[in-house]
C-alpha cells in the first residue's frame, strides 16, 4: 500500500512571534488553528489559510531572546522558500501591495509558473505561484 499524504505543514523558527503573526495572520490572512498559549506571545502556533498550513515556533525562550535578530541567522534563511499555490497571482500582488508589503510585480519563470515573491519578517522567501496560461 502506498503512503497517503494530505498536506505538508512546515515549521519555521521565528525571532518575534507578535511580528510574525502581524505578517502571517494580519497581513496575509492566515488564521490560528492551534497555539501553545493564548495571545500573540505564544511560543508555537499552527496557522492555516485555505489548504495551506504553517507552524511558527519562537527561536528563543523569552528570557533568552537577544535584543535583535542575529544577522547571520537571518541571512541563512535566504535558502528557505515556501511555495503556495495561488490561482490569481495578480490579485495576490494587488492584495499584498494594498497592505504595504514590499513586493515586485509577478513574473513568469522559464518553466511556465507565474510567480510573486515576498520575504517574511525573518527572511524566509514566500512565493505565490500558478501555471501561466500564455505559454
Amino acid at each position: 500500500m502506498p503512503l497517503e499524504l494530505r498536506h505538508v505543514c512546515p515549521l519555521l523558527q521565528v525571532f518575534d512571534m507578535p511580528t510574525s503573526l502581524a505578517f502571517y495572520r494580519d497581513t496575509l490572512g492566515f488564521s490560528i488553528d492551534a497555539s501553545s498559549s493564548p495571545g500573540d506571545h505564544a511560543d508555537w502556533v499552527q496557522l492555516r489559510l485555505g489548504d495551506a498550513y504553517l507552524m511558527l515556533n519562537t527561536r528563543y525562550e523569552a528570557h533568552d531572546r537577544p535584543a535583535t535578530p542575529d544577522p547571520a541567522r537571518v541571512a541563512a534563511h535566504d535558502d528557505t522558500g515556501l511555495y503556495f499555490g495561488c490561482p490569481d497571482v495578480d490579485a495576490a500582488y494587488a492584495f499584498l501591495r494594498e497592505r504595504g508589503v514590499d513586493a515586485r510585480p509577478p513574473t513568469v519563470a522559464p518553466y511556465g509558473m507565474k510567480q510573486l515573491y515576498v520575504t517574511d519578517p525573518d527572511g524566509y522567501a514566500l512565493c505565490f505561484q500558478w501555471p501561466h496560461s500564455d505559454r
